[in-house]
């Protein structure tokens, strides 16, 4: 049923919003931006930044123009794990270095995806996802798992950042359009039953991408000599290191012993899902998400950072944030009672009409408690020092129930019966799941 618009209508409209109160609300809106005039002034003292319990971390990262978080927050916890084991505060790994890998594994997944479908017709609603995430930034955190575990890690100082690695989108765009257009020719081939032509074409495509990547963003070094100076000055050099051997010799960080739990409530809880689509390593840690209520994943997230462990999350990060003060809130900008209107919806209800998103990841260092209730959490991000506390946020445990949909940690804090589930076969979802 259509509605037309009446002049009627709009009289009506505009003789209901004339009145003081919305003449002051607009003045002070239109002047000062819709986020400035709805602030909350009243967090200050409830989001202050001390905390009960938080892992000794120093120095955050910076993943400028990119969308690289998934990335840097699971490197920021392996940085953690040698920083604690090996007294170094200050030690950051090389993101340049897994995001190239990055670039040609992802590019070789979706060549295998346009391949295997192939025969369905280009509009089908997979494939035009397949085509529509090509050559993107986002990721997952087994998708970061898989990079590490196949190629290692090495410092930053073994492979620095390039101005492609901080401003990703010109390399996006241009190997997105290489590999859409690479999709119409193998899907030809395909269909003309040319097999042998088509793992030609994909050695030739791969080759293509390896040589834009390495353009962009560098060559990875295939040794390093890894020095520094721990916390108490004392001199560290292991030379011509492969990253691999870096990674197992210094971090050896088991990533079968972690899970990633999520909270979705428009998906059926204590049960576990997967995400085929976004796999990014043939041979790779699949990624897979134990759904459980939120309360799990508060009690496994203040037990690791009880053992002196930093927990990678998932949030919606675009919601209820302010970078100078760095809170993250639920009650930071009131803008339902500067429009006089009502948005609330559930987590569940924002999943379900896209309101809600997996949008951003960082990392949680620190927990305030006040016996078993939490006060706010410490969190890392990766947009450098010059947001926030010297780049550390504050965040509510409302803003925790509401917008943190992921968190990794180790299995040993689940149940018996939640280990169990983490083991057994998932359900797959469609790329265009609301959790994908």
């Amino acid at each position: 049923m259509a509605h037309e618009l009446t002049f009627e209508e709009l009289k009506d409209f505009q003789e209901s919003f004339n009145n003081a109160r919305n003449k002051v609300v607009a003045r002070a809106a239109m002047k000062s931006g819709l986020l400035e005039a709805s602030f909350n002034p009243e967090l200050g003292d409830k989001l202050n930044h001390v905390f009960s319990i938080e892992v000794d971390t120093e120095n955050v990262t910076n993943q400028q123009q990119s969308g690289r978080c998934w990335l840097f927050s699971t490197l920021n916890t392996l940085r953690h794990e040698f920083g604690v084991k090996h007294k170094v505060k200050n030690f950051t790994l090389s993101q340049a270095y897994n995001f190239f890998w990055d670039k040609i594994e992802r590019a070789n997944r979706f060549y295998d995806e346009i391949i295997n479908s192939a025969n369905q017709p280009l509009e089908d609603r997979t494939v035009q996802e397949y085509l529509r995430f090509a050559g993107e930034d986002g990721g997952q955190w087994a998708m970061a798992a898989s990079l590490v575990q196949k190629y290692g890690v090495v410092p930053s100082y073994a492979m620095p950042e390039t101005y492609n690695t901080n401003h990703t989108a010109a390399l996006a765009e241009s190997l997105g359009r290489k590999e859409r257009k690479d999709a119409l020719v193998l899907r030809k081939l395909v269909q003309e039953g040319k097999l042998e032509e088509v793992e030609a074409k994909r050695k030739e495509f791969l080759n293509e991408v390896y040589r834009m990547t390495a353009l962009a963003v560098g060559e990875p070094p295939k040794t390093f000599d890894l020095e520094y100076k721990d916390d108490d000055k004392k001199y560290h050099l292991d030379k011509n290191l492969t990253p691999v051997e870096f990674f197992k010799k210094y971090i050896n960080f088991d990533f079968s012993d972690y899970v990633c739990l999520t909270n979705a409530p428009d998906h059926e809880y204590n049960k576990l899902y997967s995400l085929p689509f976004e796999d990014n390593v043939n041979g790779g840690i699949p990624i897979t998400f134990l759904n459980v209520p939120m309360d799990v994943l508060r009690k496994a997230t203040i037990a690791q950072l009880k053992d002196n462990e930093t927990v990678w999350f998932g949030n919606d990060v675009g919601k209820q944030k302010d970078n100078k003060t760095g809170y993250l809130d639920t009650d930071l900008y009131q803008l339902d009672q500067l429009f006089d209107v009502d948005t609330t919806m559930t987590k569940k209800e924002r999943l379900e009409t896209r309101e809600g998103t997996v949008s951003h990841a960082m990392t949680i260092t620190g927990v305030d408690l006040d016996g078993e209730t939490v006060r706010k959490w410490k969190v890392e991000n990766s947009w450098g020092d010059k947001i926030a506390t010297k780049g550390y946020f504050t965040m509510s445990d409302q803003w925790f129930e509401e917008f943190v949909y992921e968190v990794v940690v180790h299995k040993k804090y689940l149940t018996d019966e939640q280990k169990q589930i983490a083991q057994s076969e998932p359900e797959p979802l469609k790329p265009w799941d609301s959790i994908a």
